[in-house]
């Protein structure tokens, strides 16, 4: 050793010291994986930014210099970044003779909790077809304030979902915003949303885009939470889909919401 650290002139203090070093560095990044190993397990698609966010104080106190940019490396390295999926099934029917109401929401200002609701329905698979999510999420705290799974896409899910954040929310001078599907056209949906004296606000005919709160919040379940595989009947997808609410309500931050969790924000105001 003697030799080698004279021929590199290296002192062999500076060599074990830099060997101790790497030792640490080692050390450090098993345990920051092991924090991010814990977290996937829970959601298991989180983005990289928000692991860091969420992971902050814990990694400073293994590593107080490992910064943002050294984190993405070290999940780069592990293969720990998250690729997006992209998956589309059509669930609007837009084709019925009930009366379609136009969109009231567009450049509104969206200033405070229970304001606006944005309503939509997505698709998951089971091993036994295919079974319907129905949502409601608020537009300012990003929380999904009702869901219902349904077996079709008649309109009892809508409705189930419906009451459920009505009974959960105390509400005025609310704005229910949906695309044009005849689940939130029909007589029976309509009468409760004019009975509680919430005003009515859909997409323009193709304008999918006018609803891409809904639309988002549909791809992170599936992306990030695993809604998107094959489940195996109605009551694991029901279960799964409990689940995966109750994280993305209370556990992860959103950009938007300056990196707070939906729930914070909701019962903030």
């Amino acid at each position: 050793m003697r030799e080698m650290c004279a021929y590199f002139q290296y002192s062999r203090a500076a060599y074990y010291k830099s060997l101790k070093e790497d030792l640490k560095d080692c050390l450090s990044e098993s345990l920051i994986v092991d924090l991010v190993l814990q977290e996937r397990r829970l959601q298991p698609r989180l983005g990289g930014r928000k692991l860091y966010f969420m992971l902050g104080e814990s990694i400073r106190k293994i590593a107080p210099n490992f910064g943002r940019d050294k984190f993405f490396d070290l999940l780069r390295h592990h293969d720990l970044l998250v690729d997006r999926k992209r998956q589309y099934r059509k669930t609007t029917n837009s084709w019925h003779h009930f009366h379609k109401y136009g969109n009231i929401i567009k450049d509104l200002p969206i200033i405070r909790c229970n304001q606006i609701w944005a309503s939509d329905i997505t698709y998951l698979r089971t091993e036994k077809g295919f079974v319907y999510l129905s949502l409601l999420t608020d537009m300012y705290s990003r929380k999904i304030v009702g869901w219902s799974l349904s077996e079709s896409l008649s309109i009892e899910g809508t409705v189930k979902a419906l009451k459920k954040a009505l009974k959960e929310n105390s509400v005025q001078n609310l704005i229910h915003h949906s695309d044009r599907g005849v689940q939130y056209c029909s007589r029976d949906y309509v009468k409760i949303l004019n009975k509680n004296k919430i005003a009515i606000s859909m997409t323009e005919e193709n304008h999918c885009y006018e609803n891409a709160l809904a639309e988002r919040v549909n791809g992170i379940l599936k992306d990030e939470y695993l809604l998107d595989r094959t489940l195996a009947d109605f009551a694991h997808a029901e279960r799964a889909c409990r689940e995966a609410i109750h994280l993305y309500n209370t556990r992860r931050p959103h950009g938007s919401l300056k990196l707070q969790t939906p729930e914070r924000v909701h019962n903030a105001v």
